[in-house]
């Protein structure tokens, strides 16, 4: 018995849906863990920080929404059950053969639930270029022009006019509005 990872299609906004109801169907196999043929499922998640009424706050966002990942052994009685859950899709994968993901696509995808408890990823909302004006800070009221965006540290480099020349500013993206 090789227990491999599949990917299923959801219906949207039904992935933890779908997860519970397939973590019930473990549960309820009364085997010990290693004899299971579905041993696990989940959503992969991540932490981002974004803005809501001027404060950041960190919220979890789906990596892919629609999908859920099965660990679990092949088999006619393992698709049974599965296609047999409300929400449930259809198996990624060639035709009705569903394919099992590659061991790096899931190590890949497995880490990036690992990062993402450990530190949230913020979302800048502005582009190089973009018109803003700085609503906090000693340069309140200016208007300028995005530079550069410093994702790793929340902050925006954005050129405003200062005496007539422009000079560059480094911001944390809260002071900034979009036009």
């Amino acid at each position: 018995m090789e227990h491999r990872w599949y990917a299923i299609q959801t219906t949207s906004g039904h992935e933890n849906k779908v997860r519970n109801l397939i973590q019930r169907k473990i549960d309820a196999d009364g085997k010990a863990p290693e004899e299971r043929a579905i041993r696990q499922a989940l959503v992969p998640t991540q932490e981002v920080v974004e803005l809501k009424n001027g404060k950041k706050v960190a919220v979890e966002r789906k990596i892919y929404p629609g999908y859920v990942l099965v660990e679990m052994v092949m088999n006619q009685d393992t698709i049974h059950v599965i296609n047999g859950i409300q929400g449930v899709i259809k198996f990624v994968g060639h035709e009705r053969f569903p394919m099992p993901l590659r061991p790096d696509e899931v190590n890949r995808l497995l880490g990036v639930a690992e990062e993402a408890e450990q530190a949230p990823k913020e979302e800048i909302p502005f582009l190089v270029g973009q018109a803003v004006q700085i609503t906090e800070g000693p340069f309140t009221d200016f208007n300028g022009t995005v530079e550069e965006v410093i994702a790793d540290k929340g902050k925006v480099r954005v050129s405003v006019s200062l005496f007539g020349r422009p000079t560059s500013v480094e911001l944390d993206y809260l002071q900034l509005k979009g036009y």
